[in-house]
């Protein structure tokens, strides 16, 4: 092996860097991403489950029943967020997802305490996470069991197998809590938007590479013309492929698909736009694949971890819940659950979608001016 010269060796170092140096948005994602990744790791993934939303509906309103709801507040698993009025309140807290806990306190729970008969509760909770309904479920039972020991204690009466207090666990839409019944829909969301946003961003940036867009500039086509004319297949591209994997979710992995299938594929159809719209505004920062494909890595880890595909994002800071609101995929993970699982309609799910739409439009009004800019 011959020796290096070291002349030539600093010459290529000198111009590497340079090369590194001139290129910015580059390096402004070597220094940037890792830094976003650390912080996001470090408060989004947190599989313990805290202060998850609950709803309470409280028949007896005693001073015994209001004990028992501030010691499950207490344990910061259980975060009061509404009060119910009848099991109609109770249902619709959980489908829409405001609640993924219910406690229900019958008229009778004072009264049976005060006379040494078996008292229950009713603790409902939502089955879509199995995770952290198996640890509300555990949380929930022992601070029964352990408010029941107090109270046998306080009576001075002697230790017994039999508590005076029993909680009923009730699990909605998922009773065998499933793991693959809460990643498939997920799962579906995330494979969708990867897939139309990374083909977008990498067609529009070939085009720029080989020359081409120039030669469509110069002909009588319009900007907006250009780009619907170019987003329309990805389109038909991306609804055959939430076509394929919705079959393959449903049959292969017994993933029920409980609500409307038309409403489904409506709102992939949304979707679908609202991703296209984020490939065409990363096309328009980027002068090649290479940077098209570091700004979809650093849009997807967000995605994946913020968003709720992975942890509930109740056990998120509220900064961090509040940036993932500005993800896309978080509204539709909520529609694809609920149309899964939940069998909840536009009713239910309007706030997404709206939020969805205006996510595309927004987008698409933001990459066609930019678009514009360019070409001029």
């Amino acid at each position: 092996m011959r020796g290096i010269r070291w002349a030539p060796f600093w010459s290529v170092l000198r111009k590497e860097f340079l090369h590194l140096w001139r290129d910015r948005p580059s390096l402004a994602m070597a220094a940037g991403i890792p830094v976003m990744m650390l912080f996001i790791f470090g408060y989004g993934v947190n599989p313990d489950v805290r202060c998850l939303p609950t709803v309470v509906w409280d028949q007896c309103r005693s001073a015994e029943s209001r004990e028992l709801l501030q010691a499950f507040v207490n344990t910061t698993y259980f975060q009061l967020k509404e009060i119910a009025g009848g099991y109609g309140d109770v249902g619709q807290s959980l489908a829409t997802g405001r609640s993924r806990v219910a406690l229900i306190i019958p008229p009778d729970f004072a009264a049976n305490l005060q006379a040494g008969r078996l008292a229950t509760i009713q603790v409902l909770l939502d089955g879509t996470e199995p995770q952290s309904t198996r640890q509300a479920m555990q949380v929930a039972q022992s601070l029964v069991q352990a408010r029941g020991a107090q109270m046998l204690r306080q009576k001075e009466l002697a230790p017994s197998p039999s508590f005076p207090l029993e909680a009923r666990i009730g699990i909605w839409y998922n009773q065998e809590l499933k793991t693959h019944f809460f990643t498939i829909p997920a799962l579906i969301g995330l494979i969708m938007q990867n897939v139309t946003m990374t083909l977008t961003a990498f067609a529009l940036v070939r085009e720029k590479e080989r020359g081409t867009m120039e030669q469509l500039i110069v002909t009588p086509v319009r900007p907006a013309e250009l780009i619907l004319g170019k987003l329309c297949p990805y389109v038909i591209v991306g609804m055959i492929s939430f076509t394929l994997v919705l079959i393959a979710g449903s049959a292969w992995f017994s993933v029920p698909v409980r609500g409307s299938l038309p409403l489904l594929f409506g709102l992939a159809f949304l979707f679908i736009l609202t991703s296209l719209s984020i490939g065409m505004l990363m096309s328009t920062f980027s002068d090649n694949q290479l940077q098209a494909m570091q700004m979809a890595f650093a849009f997807i880890l967000p995605s994946i971890l913020l968003s709720g595909f992975v942890f509930p994002r109740e056990t998120m800071p509220a900064p961090i819940r509040i940036l993932g609101n500005f993800i896309p995929l978080t509204d539709f993970l909520v529609i694809l659950r609920g149309i899964f699982l939940k069998e909840i309609g536009m009713g239910e799910l309007y706030r997404e979608v709206l939020s969805l739409a205006a996510f595309t439009v927004f987008l698409f009004v933001v990459s066609l001016r930019r678009f514009r800019k360019r070409l001029d």
